[in-house]
């Protein structure tokens, strides 16, 4: 019953992550998947299989050698659990005071989204002036490509340049892309050795290029970015708004302070003005002193500029339109546009520059749109610190410093939308998963009593070590660290049941209260070390690994190892001593 019972509370807490939605639910839900189909067939084996095993290979009895290690570690605990069983009180306080000082380091451990995945290859994009031609770029590209292509470490290099074929990115030929291929980090020799090291080098050669922007980040992430934030980003904030002119204004402004935001790195603004754009303002009070109408000078610049059809040309069964305009070298410069003459109903031919305004504007390049409305992107990194301080730390001081007018409102997206939007889902799951196994646990024992100090138990001593190994290791929290959190509260209430239900069984055979809590502690130690060493050992390489594609369980598995370890070398105390504090001799036990 209580092993039935333990399991259903491991699975039900792996449950919240069946909630999560984007990237965080589709990485963990097939571990958890594998986990609850597990559970569930090892409970089967162990209620079928393993009796049968035991009476074939125990049937001539079983004789148990004297462990001494076990031995010296018993002895050295009953005389430690004498000295907690005639304090409960104090033990209790004393384990409330040690989480309490683990959770003062959270401020300092910081929070992000997810762990970078190293994917073990790079890719980099140059973004040139918004007016280079394609001949001009294409010039530059075989350049970059050969600099990326001169490090050992790099195996190959392909670029992408402008948009593609489908016209899936609206891009242009200011855009480049290069995908470069790396070696095994065992592999490499020379002054570099990790990935950022080798970024750096990169980029300082690359400084051989002026006036344009250089962005690291990897081919899977750069895809993922995109599709989270529209931009070319895993962080961005976006000013939505009406008038173009605001938005830049207001996006340079925003770019002036995230640039002094401490972690904040590689802060570029999505020009959206920059495209040259003819423009010719008709004067109305000029043309009609001559009396000539609006429509006729637009015709006449729409034809003469622009091209207007004459007739049409038949080529056997194919019929073309034959468009006639003026020749190039009077319409490619805003003086030959202005000598466009004008026919008046006078008779006069009067240029085209006394009735209106020509000049070159600075015009939109692109205009990106989201929830039907304009807005332009700041795009940004954090290095060197948590997202989410580095973030909110930049809120602040946006908020502080940019006034948005009338109708604009801020945006910030990417990984830290993701990181609140997970964060808002386990703030309700958790309790009610944590309710779900009061529940579980209240069905097994038939009081409240028992599952009070289990729940208790597994919160004063579980969470000590996962909140430590992540400010030892500099590992921010996360959705992956936040459900090692999860899981290992699960295990945690295994090991609990596995001695309350002893206790009681004990209590049910007649022994005393008292008697009953030392005896369960005593005999239950050796099991309740197997549950927690194996658990701890089991991830102990996921913990160290260092590989490509080991970023995001490395912080799941710190949380279990080092949790374990702080749950079992409290808990062997403070679960008695809790017991010995809620226990009556009319208790109604349940094992």
């Amino acid at each position: 019953r209580p092993l039935v019972y333990a399991v259903a509370v491991i699975v039900a807490s792996f449950l919240p992550i069946y909630v999560l939605s984007g990237p965080s639910g589709t990485l963990f839900k097939p571990m958890a998947d594998t986990m609850v189909f597990a559970l569930i067939g090892s409970l089967i084996v162990t209620l079928t299989l393993l009796p049968v095993l035991c009476a074939w290979f125990m049937r001539n009895g079983v004789r148990e050698r004297r462990n001494a290690a076990f031995e010296a570690i018993k002895s050295h605990y009953t005389r430690c659990l004498d000295f907690c069983l005639a304090r409960p009180w104090a033990i209790t306080i004393a384990s409330g005071l040690v989480l309490a000082a683990s959770l003062l380091l959270i401020p300092r451990i910081g929070a992000e989204f997810m762990p970078q995945l190293d994917e073990g290859a790079l890719w980099v994009r140059a973004t040139m002036p918004y007016t280079i031609s394609f001949d001009e770029s294409a010039k530059i590209a075989p350049k970059v490509r050969a600099i990326l292509h001169s490090f050992p470490q790099v195996t190959t290099v392909t670029s992408e340049l402008g948009r593609p074929d489908d016209g899936t990115d609206s891009t242009g030929f200011f855009n480049v892309e290069f995908f470069v291929g790396i070696k095994p980090y065992s592999q490499w020799t020379g002054p570099y050795r990790t990935k950022p090291e080798l970024i750096a080098a990169i980029d300082k050669k690359l400084e051989a290029f002026p006036g344009i922007q250089f962005n690291y980040t990897q081919p899977a992430e750069d895809a993922v970015d995109e599709a989270e934030t529209g931009l070319k980003s895993a962080l961005a904030v976006k000013v939505f708004g009406s008038d173009l002119d605001t938005l830049q204004k207001k996006g340079k402004a925003i770019k002036q302070v995230l640039e002094k935001v401490r972690g904040i790195t590689d802060v570029t603004l999505v020009q959206e003005l920059g495209q040259p754009s003819l423009s010719i303002r008709i004067n109305r009070a000029a043309i009609a002193r001559y009396g000539v109408n609006v429509d006729d000078v637009n015709s006449l610049i729409t034809t003469a500029i622009g091209g207007d059809v004459a007739t049409e040309v038949m080529q056997q069964e194919k019929q073309f339109d034959l468009v006639v305009r003026l020749d190039r070298k009077y319409r490619d410069n805003p003086q030959e546009i202005g000598n466009i003459l004008v026919p008046t109903p006078g008779g006069q031919q009067v240029p085209l520059k006394e009735f209106a305004e020509i000049k070159v504007t600075n015009g939109a390049s692109f205009i990106y749109r989201e929830d039907n409305s304009r807005y332009i992107g700041v795009q940004f990194s954090v290095t060197g610190r948590d997202l989410a301080g580095a973030v909110e730390d930049a809120m602040k001081q946006v908020h502080d410093k940019v006034a948005m007018p009338q109708g604009y409102r801020l945006d910030w997206g990417g990984e830290y939308s993701e990181y609140t939007a997970s964060k808002g889902q386990l703030g309700v799951i958790l309790p009610l998963t944590l309710l779900t196994i009061f529940l579980l646990l209240f069905s097994l024992y038939g009081n409240f009593k028992f599952p009070f100090i289990t729940v208790l138990g597994v919160l004063l001593s579980a969470p000590i070590g996962g909140i430590a190994a992540l400010w030892i290791t500099g590992t921010p929290f996360s959705v992956s660290s936040g459900i090692g959190f999860l899981v290992l509260f699960g295990v945690s209430v295994l090991t609990a049941v596995v001695y309350i239900s002893y206790v009681n069984e004990l209590r049910l055979n007649g022994f005393g209260v008292a008697e009953a809590i030392r005896e369960a502690a005593v005999l239950r130690l050796r099991p309740i070390m197997m549950t927690a060493l194996v658990a701890a050992l089991g991830l102990l390489p996921a913990a160290l690994a260092t590989g490509v594609g080991t970023d995001t369980q490395k912080p799941f598995a710190l949380v279990i190892v080092w949790g374990m370890l702080s749950r079992l070398l409290v808990s062997v105390f403070l679960m008695p001593a809790l017991y010995a504090v809620v226990a009556r001799t009319d208790d109604r036990l349940e094992v």
